[in-house]
């Protein structure tokens, strides 16, 4: 049986993954499978920057528009998933595209989900209420005290991922980073890691524009619609938090909100920038080498 393999396509937000994504997998005419942690929800897609389906063309996706944010998705989950579309597409194809910038989530294919120690429902109802009582700095708090690996690395505006740190961290020995480094599981296909790289000034600039372009399109009118549901874990995130704190009246105005969002996701772009040069793996190239990339596949193909 042929080798197949998984071109994984990571980086920083508005880099321009999704674009190389599609070129890619039209080269080798196969399917794309998304890694992003919000795309997956059908009631969100301006302010997840979700590939429309101009831009997806007749290239298939998987994981874009696939959940709702009252299903239950987590990385153990998404694994097991993403596995079975994996077997499926193999029988047809030897290459498979997979993009996204949630680092987790990418781990989770590349690498196997961790096993973690039980957590007693008497410490997550614990941390849980102090969290609703203290908010955020309160997960922060502790994470410096009982985890301060986690903390430089995690999303620092994502309740659900620093309650889970916490959480494993208090009723362990071991912070809970120590869990996050078990071997890795062996795949049955070949995994090829590209990432994508821009100083950091052209970032920030692609960051700041891609929040106008959201405001144009009508991000606006998305979070609206949202607003009654704002206390999902799903819609507790960067792009729609900002305007329902403005809602709520914490800020003072729509534009303190528009400015806020470009902060925080330039902020969010520096954590995803700091998780995955952890990753030895990864091969950095601009957004436009598409040839050199290319060539990069090729010969990581022919030297397995």
């Amino acid at each position: 049986m042929a080798q197949k393999h998984l071109i994984v396509i990571t980086g920083p937000t508005a880099i321009g993954k999704t674009a190389l994504s599609i070129q890619i997998a039209k080269h080798y005419h196969c399917e794309v499978l998304s890694a992003d942690s919000r795309q997956f929800f059908k009631e969100m897609s301006i302010g997840t920057a979700k590939p429309t389906p101009d831009e997806m063309g007749d290239i298939p996706h998987h994981f874009v528009d696939s959940h709702s944010i009252y299903d239950k998705i987590n990385a153990g989950r998404f694994e097991v998933q993403v596995l079975e579309v994996l077997e499926q597409l193999y029988q047809k194809d030897d290459i498979a595209v997979m993009v996204g910038g949630s680092g987790l989530y990418i781990d989770a294919i590349c690498k196997g989900i961790d096993v973690f120690p039980e957590v007693p429902k008497s410490v997550r109802e614990e941390v849980t209420k102090n969290y609703q009582e203290q908010g955020l700095d309160y997960l922060r708090k502790e994470l410096e005290r009982l985890d301060p690996e986690y903390l430089k690395i995690v999303d620092n505006n994502n309740p659900q991922r620093m309650l889970r740190g916490v959480e494993v961290s208090l009723c362990s020995d071991k912070p809970y980073s120590f869990y996050r480094n078990n071997p890795n599981k062996k795949r049955p296909f070949n995994i090829i890691k590209i990432g994508l790289q821009l100083d950091r000034e052209e970032l920030y600039n692609r960051i700041n524009y891609r929040v106008d372009l959201m405001m144009e399109a009508g991000l606006l009118e998305e979070v609206k619609e949202l607003y009654s549901l704002r206390h999902m874990n799903a819609l507790n995130t960067v792009g729609y938090q900002e305007f329902f704190d403005f809602w709520d009246g914490k800020l003072e105005n729509l534009e303190e909100a528009i400015e806020l969002l470009k902060r925080n996701t330039r902020r969010f772009s520096k954590r995803q920038i700091s998780w995955f040069k952890r990753d030895k793996e990864i091969e950095y190239f601009h957004p436009q080498d598409l040839e050199k990339i290319i060539d990069f596949i090729e010969i990581k193909k022919a030297n397995v």
